[in-house]
């Protein structure tokens, strides 16, 4: 059953303020529309392509990365608050599969993730102690995979960090890593005191 332009367009606002990493082709797909209407629509509501909906989140949300620079990050980090959270995007690229099938080779995958896990650490030296990691499913070239990055536990010297990777809302890689760090912070607070 076909929505009314109103509706739709009422929709669309709503799914891109909770979503706003949406491709029109995704966007397209889910309200049962051609791209070219999803594109129309955005263009009257004054919403801007993924790209530059992507850097306005950056914008917004982006701490100073410390524990590698940011050419060493794999994939582009669009959010990212130290100690808490961390999201990326990698568009899979022809330099990122293999040859004969067109599948992502799963260290783009992993080294994606794993520079995420690096970059949430606050802190000058961060360094994978140790990952365990799933592949979901298989990643072609033209897919764009977002990694979610959450940390859910700090010691001493060592966080946890919980990573997922999607492929428009699909589960294709998630991975615990135990990330070792110099615990900055605390040799500061003993050399005050």
């Amino acid at each position: 059953m076909k929505r009314k332009k109103k509706e739709r367009q009422d929709l669309l606002k709503q799914t891109l303020e909770l979503n706003p990493f949406m491709t029109d082709e995704a966007l397209a797909d889910q309200f049962s529309v051609s791209i070219q209407t999803i594109r129309l629509d955005r263009l009257e509501l004054a919403i801007p392509e993924l790209r530059e909906r992507i850097k306005g989140v950056a914008q917004q949300q982006l701490d100073d990365v410390k524990a590698l620079s940011l050419e060493e990050v794999i994939g582009e980090i669009v959010d990212l608050q130290l100690d808490e959270r961390a999201i990326s995007i990698l568009d899979v690229g022809n330099e990122h599969v293999f040859t004969r099938s067109g599948i992502a080779r799963g260290h783009h995958l992993f080294a994606q993730a794993n520079s995420l896990a690096v970059a949430i650490i606050n802190d000058e030296l961060a360094l994978t102690a140790k990952a365990m990691i799933r592949f979901t499913r298989q990643v072609q070239a033209g897919e764009r995979v977002i990694a979610k990055a959450n940390v859910v536990d700090i010691e001493k010297e060592r966080t946890t960090v919980d990573v997922k990777s999607y492929v428009e809302q699909e589960l294709v890689f998630s991975g615990e890593f135990i990330m070792y760090r110099t615990n900055e912070r605390e040799k500061k607070r003993r050399d005050t005191e």
